[in-house]
């Protein structure tokens, strides 16, 4: 896990420090309802805030924080983490765009630690739209840490 974390930090600052240069960052605001995948939870409810800078003409580098939460089925009790995950999207187009990221997950929950997480998703992005759906998955937090979601964003440039 130290491993993970230092590799992450690491790039965030080498991805980081080559775009500043650009001074052209956005920032997105999301709401993400969603379904566990697995069974152990029903609804999911997420908010998040995304950095984005571009790092070539199709591919961006992107830094999500928020937080994610399972409602509980009988008899679970209910769960949330927040996630930090560095990624990248890449745009096949003018809007349609592929999108992955890793990080870490803080449990929420007393006891419940931290995760790896992962998370692809597929998305359409205008000025001030990005909806997208996502899968994520946080394997260290058990077997029912794992949801779809759709992502609906408002975007705002940061100059």
């Amino acid at each position: 896990m130290k491993k993970l974390f230092t590799f992450l930090l690491v790039t965030l600052v080498v991805f980081s420090s080559n775009s500043l240069k650009a001074q052209d960052w956005k920032l997105g605001v999301s709401i993400m309802p969603g379904v566990a995948s697995n069974g152990g939870y029903g609804f999911v409810l997420g908010s998040d805030a995304r950095l984005q800078t571009k790092l070539m003409p199709k591919m961006h580098f992107i830094l999500t924080t928020g937080v994610t939460q399972y409602f509980k089925k009988s008899p679970l009790s209910g769960f949330g983490y927040i996630p930090l995950k560095p990624g990248v999207k890449y745009f096949w187009g003018d809007n349609f765009y592929t999108a992955g990221e890793i990080g870490l997950g803080f449990g929420l929950v007393k006891g419940s630690g931290r995760s790896f997480i992962w998370s692809p998703s597929v998305g359409l992005a205008f000025k001030k739209v990005d909806v997208s759906l996502k899968y994520e998955d946080t394997p260290d937090f058990g077997r029912y840490g794992k949801h779809f979601a759709i992502r609906v964003a408002r975007g705002f440039d940061l100059k």
